[in-house]
């Protein structure tokens, strides 16, 4: 059996100290490909690719038995609230 989701968001949880994080399995259950949506904190004044070393680190033991993570979003809390904003006043008009 692979990582479990609640494993993968535990992880992250505990390292990146999230204001949101959604992680979904898309690996039909066996636990080795998922897709994340995280906002940290600690993503301030670093650039994507920095994020994404970030969260690769924070699951340095999961990715063992990972295939494919796929990090749809690595934002800053500042960041998250503006995309929510825009995405109201989009749906607003």
């Amino acid at each position: 059996m692979g990582v479990t989701k609640e494993q993968v968001g535990s992880a992250l949880k505990s390292k990146l100290n999230p204001s949101h994080l959604e992680v979904v399995d898309t690996s039909g259950g066996c636990g080795a490909s998922f897709a994340i949506e995280i906002v940290s904190e600690q993503f301030k004044g670093k650039r994507l690719l920095e994020r994404h070393r970030l969260v690769n680190a924070a699951l340095e033991e999961e990715m063992k038995q990972i295939h494919a993570l796929s990090i749809k979003k690595a934002v800053t809390p500042a960041q998250w609230k503006q995309e929510l904003e825009s995405q109201k006043s989009a749906s607003a008009s």
